[in-house]
């Protein structure tokens, strides 16, 4: 017997067991969908075959959770006669087949709309019960639990079969809307609580956006335009070619695009060369104090080489060299500000793919302070880039503690303890 098969027997045999609400309050009770509601899979409509009245259809990227995204609707025609079969009415749960499998949402406008293939419909024979069906489907989402119900090694899928088969928890309707209740109260509130957080995790990075670009538009007395090649040694390009034959598990650091983040070196998945094909691309070899720009992907992305990266190589990034007279760091600012971003997209060249070259990055303007201001600049930039760090850092721990407060209120829901 296959793994498939033997996963299929365990869910048949024990699905009702394997969910949090196994260990039940009295009178909670456990069904499967089939058994409590009716169930419809949409239609694949070909264009070309179909005749009948022309429709609009929710497609499963029109499902998002809890809601639906009605732009991009797509017109196709219907044979009357199937109309009923494929049409949501206000109160059916639409949950998605494939592509977003399990995500779902309850249609709750006045008329009725269509859907095509990819979109399960669930009408409940005791309507009350959507809400709860939605929460349970959506905390069995988030736990992972509902994977176990997907087919398909690629795209998955969450098919009729196995929606037949999923096991809800029961309890009473008067219950089940008490708890309903609270949970639609504490999602609307965790809900604004977020909105304000990220609203708040955007000012933080906005602030010191703003700051940037005030240093690089400002023209301060004794500040002078001067090219990029006027104040490097040198500006080149990190080693481009075919390069699957030389990676190693360990060796001389190989920095690629990906770990260039805005001022600083990322070595998240860096990969490795070999010391001899190392010494062999002299070129692209890095030292520290060298500003690394991205060439492709997010051009003018910009960090400076620290010094525990004095033996580095690289692929594809624009290598600059500067002379004493420029800040590597207020050069890796200005190409990170979003003045120097803009610049650098008017400087753009390539058909296929977008890219930033050398004779571009030679050609740069750019307005510059005497060095000792430069580096009094830059520390008032890392001052308050520490400032936004911090203040995004615990924006984003605020957020992924709401959503860890949602899946706990989803526990204590289908485990009777609200």
């Amino acid at each position: 017997m296959s793994d498939a098969d033997n996963r299929t027997r365990r869910r048949e045999r024990g699905g009702a067991a394997n969910h949090p609400g196994a260990a039940m309050k009295n009178g909670w009770s456990v069904k499967p969908i089939a058994e409590i509601a009716h169930r419809s899979l949409g239609k694949m409509l070909d264009k070309a075959k179909n005749k009948g009245t022309p429709r609009v259809y929710l497609r499963n990227l029109n499902v998002r959770w809890f809601s639906f995204d009605l732009a991009n609707l797509v017109e196709m025609r219907f044979l009357d006669e199937e109309e009923s079969k494929f049409t949501a009415v206000k109160g059916d749960v639409l949950i998605c087949e494939g592509g977003y499998p399990g995500r779902a949402a309850i249609w709750e406008e006045d008329y009725p709309i269509h859907f095509q293939k990819a979109i399960h419909r669930v009408r409940f024979y005791e309507p009350e019960r959507n809400k709860w069906f939605l929460y349970y489907l959506y905390f069995q989402e988030t736990t992972g639990q509902l994977r176990q119900y997907y087919t398909g090694t690629g795209i998955q899928h969450f098919t009729g079969e196995a929606l037949a088969r999923l096991q809800v928890p029961l309890p009473p309707l008067p219950e089940q809307r008490r708890i309903v209740g609270i949970l639609d109260d504490a999602f609307a509130a965790i809900a604004t609580a977020k909105a304000n957080a990220e609203k708040n995790l955007q000012n933080a990075r906005a602030l010191f956006e703003s700051h940037l670009q005030a240093v690089f538009t400002q023209r301060g007395e004794g500040w002078v335009d001067r090219r990029l090649s006027s104040l490097c040694h040198e500006v080149t390009v990190g080693h481009v070619g075919s390069m699957a034959k030389e990676y190693r598990e360990s060796g001389v650091p190989f920095l690629r695009s990906q770990n260039i983040r805005p001022f600083e070196v990322s070595l998240e998945n860096v990969v490795f060369i070999g010391e001899a094909f190392h010494r062999s691309l002299n070129k692209s070899r890095l030292r520290p104090g060298d500003v690394a720009i991205v060439r492709t992907g997010y051009p003018g992305t910009a960090a400076v080489i620290p010094a525990e990266l004095a033996n580095a190589n690289c692929s594809d990034l624009v290598i600059v060299r500067p002379k004493q007279e420029v800040d590597p760091h207020f050069l890796a600012a200005f190409f990170n500000s979003a003045f120097g971003k803009r610049l650098v997209l008017g400087k753009l060249v390539g058909a296929a793919q977008k890219h930033f070259n050398v004779t571009a990055a030679k050609g740069v303007m750019l307005h510059v302070p005497p060095v000792a201001e430069q580096r009094v600049i830059v520390g008032r930039i890392v001052s308050l880039r520490e400032v936004s760090q911090r203040l995004a850092s615990l924006y984003q721990q605020k957020l992924a503690a709401l959503d860890e407060l949602k899946k706990s209120l989803l526990h204590r829901a289908f485990s009777g303890q609200l």
